[in-house]
């Protein structure tokens, strides 16, 4: 599954809004930050569902803003959208994990958010 044919491409799209949002209102964070923080949402997701009860979330300051982001939009979406499940908004959550990743590597500490800022 890529980008090009994903039925759920604008749940992809909504994640990146509150991604670049957050790259915004703190200069500081990083793509390997969002990495992290992606990595939380989908710990938090998973508790909030009632599995990864031994799991803890990060209370790192820089990346609550992608958690609750991301968190609020599965539970917009989750069951309720476009038959929407938990399994298949996690991939779109780790699809964008890769992008970010992908983009840090050709573009610095930030750049994800210089590939996005224009786009999304």
């Amino acid at each position: 599954m890529d980008f090009n044919d994903d039925i759920h491409l604008d749940v992809c799209q909504n994640i990146e809004v509150g991604l670049k949002e957050q790259y915004e209102l703190y200069p500081e964070l990083t793509d390997n930050l969002c990495v992290f923080g992606l990595e939380q949402a989908i710990v938090a997701l998973k508790k909030k569902a009632g599995y990864a009860k031994n799991m803890k979330v990060s209370n790192d300051p820089l990346v609550q803003g992608i958690i609750k982001w991301c968190v609020d939009i599965g539970e917009m979406r989750i069951g309720k959208l476009n038959d929407l499940t938990l399994e298949e908004y996690v991939a779109r959550i780790k699809k964008i994990k890769k992008s970010v990743i992908l983009h840090s590597s050709l573009g610095g500490k930030r750049g994800y958010y210089e590939f996005i800022k224009d786009y999304v």
